[in-house]
């Protein structure tokens, strides 16, 4: 790490994953202080049925001890059945159903748009009383679903269209999940930190399983997980708008694709038009003039010239295609020199080096679980239900929290669970918030000594 420190030398990675994380959860607080929060949403305080309470429904009328044996068994029960589920996608996994794993993952996200995402529209209507029938209502959600489901899993979108869907995502599931009972969410997200922290880190985890079977078969796990990647890095003498491309569309999206075949399109073009000029050519006489090759033919330079501003393969394949045309004998009036041999060599060498700078470069970046995104929403929306001063406060935890986990992943260079530093100092300051600092402020600035 010699060009700086750790912060400057993974900065943008931090930020391009603090942002999506802030937006998501600002959107979430947002949505449940509008529309679920009970003091403004009269059907807000009725708890959903999930799987993090299957076991006990809180009811407001219960005790506290009630309320705490409830919320453990609901916790144990949830964290069992994430633990049995992991397990068989592991052995899926394991035993290649790749295929299967990949249509269970489209059709989750089907579902979560389609069924969650209606019902949050539906409170959004009846909250702000926007006009709409249902025939609209039915097109314009079954529009959201597809557009939204092709978006994650399609490889021919924007970046940071998948980048937003992936958000949006977690931001459904975390505004369903913050109408959860208090106690059941608090001591569901303890219990899912310390889940993390085992599944991740202990040997024999079903997550460290699953990274240590995905870097063997040097595969990408087929799951929701959201990717900052970093600019991808392009050869020399692309175009401003191959640049723009870059910046907009994910790494491996077919780019390498396509300048191979403007390769392969410049190669028989070259070749046709040898054929169809072999009378009239009395000579291909070849120098290098700066970085590229010029040809005394007319019409070949133009076709050169023109394809070279589009391609960088076009140097290599026009000499490498030249230098086999000389050596057929038929058409072999000019021959190659040693030296022009050399350079195409170094060429080839230099650009077999910049493409695995760029498939390295297009390869970094850091990926975060949709799981992630979604229970540190979760934290700061049942936040939101209570105070914004907690909200301010869990939020800065969390965001702390994170930055450190970034940092320690920098530095053990392996998978790390990004929940329990950021859980743990959440709840941390929320309570503390909740049961210290709020009293202090409201009791000082109410006898006007802070104002």
């Amino acid at each position: 790490m010699d060009g700086g420190s750790v912060l400057e030398i993974i900065g943008k990675e931090i930020i391009g994953v603090m942002a999506p994380v802030s937006i998501c959860m600002f959107l979430v607080v947002l949505l449940v202080y509008t529309v679920f929060n009970p003091s403004t949403a009269a059907d807000a305080t009725i708890a959903v049925r999930t799987a993090a309470n299957l076991i006990y429904l809180e009811s407001p009328t219960d005790s506290t001890t009630q309320k705490l044996e409830g919320a453990v068994l609901n916790a144990i029960v949830f964290v069992a059945i994430i633990t049995v589920v992991t397990f068989v996608l592991v052995l899926l996994y394991y035993y290649r159903f790749t295929n299967f794993l990949i249509y269970y993952t489209r059709f989750s996200v089907f579902l979560i748009f389609s069924t969650m995402g209606s019902m949050i529209l539906i409170s959004i209507i009846e909250r702000f009383n926007i006009p709409v029938d249902a025939v609209t209502f039915y097109v314009l959600l079954f529009n959201f679903t597809v557009l939204g489901t092709v978006s994650v899993f399609s490889n021919g979108v924007p970046i940071i269209v998948k980048q937003s869907t992936m958000v949006l995502l977690g931001i459904i599931v975390a505004a369903w999940f913050s109408r959860l009972p208090e106690w059941t969410t608090w001591v569901v997200l303890v219990a899912l930190a310390l889940y993390d922290l085992v599944a991740v880190l202990a040997p024999g985890g079903p997550l460290k399983l699953l990274v240590e079977l995905a870097s063997s078969r040097e595969e990408e796990l087929p799951a929701l997980v959201y990717e900052s990647r970093p600019t991808v890095a392009r050869s020399p003498g692309s175009s401003a708008r191959d640049s723009s491309l870059g910046l907009l569309v994910a790494p491996g999206l077919g780019m390498n694709d396509h300048s191979s075949s403007q390769g392969v399109e410049l190669q028989e073009l070259l070749a046709s038009r040898i054929n169809n000029n072999n009378s009239n050519v009395i000579g291909i006489q070849e120098r290098e003039v700066g970085h590229h090759t010029v040809m005394n033919h007319g019409e070949i330079e133009e076709a050169v010239v023109d394809l070279e501003e589009r391609s960088p393969l076009v140097t290599r394949l026009s000499t490498d295609h030249n230098s086999n045309v000389n050596n057929n004998g038929d058409r072999g009036h000019g021959d190659i020199t040693a030296g022009n041999e050399n350079q195409v060599s170094r060429g080839n060498d230099d650009e077999n080096t910049m493409g695995d700078n760029a498939e390295s470069g297009s390869s970094r970046g850091i990926k975060l679980g949709m799981g992630d995104f979604i229970f540190y929403s979760v934290l700061v929306g049942r936040a939101a239900m209570y105070d914004l001063m907690t909200v301010y406060a869990c939020y800065l935890a969390i965001i702390s929290g994170l930055g450190c986990t970034l940092i320690l992943l920098a530095v053990c260079r392996h998978a790390l669970p990004a929940l329990p530093i950021s859980i743990a100092l959440g709840v941390i300051f929320y309570f503390l918030t909740r049961l210290l600092m709020e009293p202090f402020v409201v009791g000082v600035s109410v006898n006007l000594m802070m104002f």
